[in-house]
């Protein structure tokens, strides 16, 4: 349970983490040992977030490239760490803004709840909670971490990203100008649902292929195939929504394209059993061999045209909620999204202090 429960929590992303309220430490001397590294109104960023959030930031590179070297894992850190107070700012600017407007996520949270209850197993709400203090956490800081994850996204979902959806004319004007790009061989875009049972009893593999199952029944019944996959598969895709990305014949593993290549768009496989554990297959889009029309490749331009968009779209909208805030950063930490250092007055560190959350 505890292995299992822990895997569950990490799904949830580093940035829930990194959103933690400050924990006041008492020194020898009974004084509150904080140091406050920036203020962003009426909220405070805190030398300890700051350096859980750092060490999050290295688990996460280091899981995602297992057979890299320490010098590639910091290689890849190093454009991370040099912005992540901006990001740690950003985050709380999306909070504060979420609340200001007044989204609620109330109904979100115990959606997401209940699916951290099934992708574990575990029989009630009471039981998760218990679950998690077992893990060491409070129950009410777990929660409010994801609800902030879920004020993040729902913020940048109203006021960035539906401005960033690209119109049909710009996806013609791209397949116009990279026609050479659509033309394919019979090939198929992929997106999957892994449950591993790597290091697993027999038992708990039983129970690992009616997980499947189930996932695969929620599958059929209607469920978004990308959001069960980012909720309950154990592959690293999984934050991607599932996307394995473009394969085309004798690229896959022999069982999974005997799987897939029988499929039109859309369609999804049964439970595949492999060595590692089960599969279940969505083919997203397929492509006879030749020059693909538009409307084959809309989504995947439609994709690469939002992305493009939505970078400097949601910089450009952090940067205006930073013109409305208060924003102090004490040396020698620095916001790379251009906030000038300014002195902070070192004020006594005190339990309400260091809590001071909205």
């Amino acid at each position: 349970m505890a292995e299992n429960m822990s895997k569950g929590i990490a799904a949830l992303g580093v940035l829930l983490l990194a959103a933690a309220p400050a924990v006041a430490q008492q020194g020898k001397n009974g004084r509150i040992v904080e140091q406050v590294i920036a203020r962003v109104n009426n909220e405070i960023i805190t030398s300890s977030e700051y350096d859980r959030a750092k060490a999050d930031q290295k688990n996460e590179v280091t899981q995602d490239c297992p057979v890299c070297t320490p010098a590639q894992v910091q290689e890849r850190l190093a454009p991370l760490e040099k912005n992540l107070l901006r990001d740690m700012i950003d985050n709380l600017l999306l909070i504060q803004r979420a609340k200001d407007i007044g989204i609620n996520v109330d109904t979100a949270l115990i959606k997401r709840l209940d699916e951290l209850r099934l992708q574990n197993n575990i029989e009630s709400m009471e039981d998760l909670e218990r679950a998690i203090r077992a893990e060491g956490l409070s129950y009410e800081d777990f929660k409010s971490n994801i609800r902030n994850g879920l004020y993040r996204d729902e913020v940048m979902r109203r006021e960035v990203g539906s401005r960033a959806v690209p119109d049909k004319a710009e996806i013609q004007k791209y397949y116009d100008e990279h026609m050479q790009d659509f033309v394919r061989q019979e090939s198929v875009y992929v997106r999957e649902i892994f449950v591993s049972i790597e290091g697993k009893t027999e038992e708990e593999k039983v129970g690992l292929r009616a997980k499947a199952d189930s996932l695969l029944v929620r599958v059929k019944a209607g469920e978004d195939f990308g959001e069960l996959a980012k909720r309950f598969s154990d592959a690293g895709t999984a934050k991607r929504g599932g996307e394995l990305g473009l394969f085309r014949r004798g690229m896959m593993d022999a069982t999974l394209e005997q799987g897939v290549f029988k499929l039109n768009r859309n369609e999804f496989t049964e439970v595949i059993p492999i060595a590692t554990g089960f599969e279940i297959l969505q083919v997203m889009e397929r492509y006879e061999a030749g020059q693909q029309p538009v409307e084959k490749v809309e989504t995947e331009i439609q994709n690469v045209l939002y992305d493009q968009k939505m970078r400097p779209a949601l910089r450009e909208y952090l940067d205006r909620l930073r013109e409305d805030s208060y924003i102090d950063v004490k040396p020698p930490y620095v916001d790379t999204a251009g906030v000038p250092n300014r002195p902070l007055e070192e004020l006594p560190s005190t339990q309400e202090g260091a809590g001071s959350r909205r």
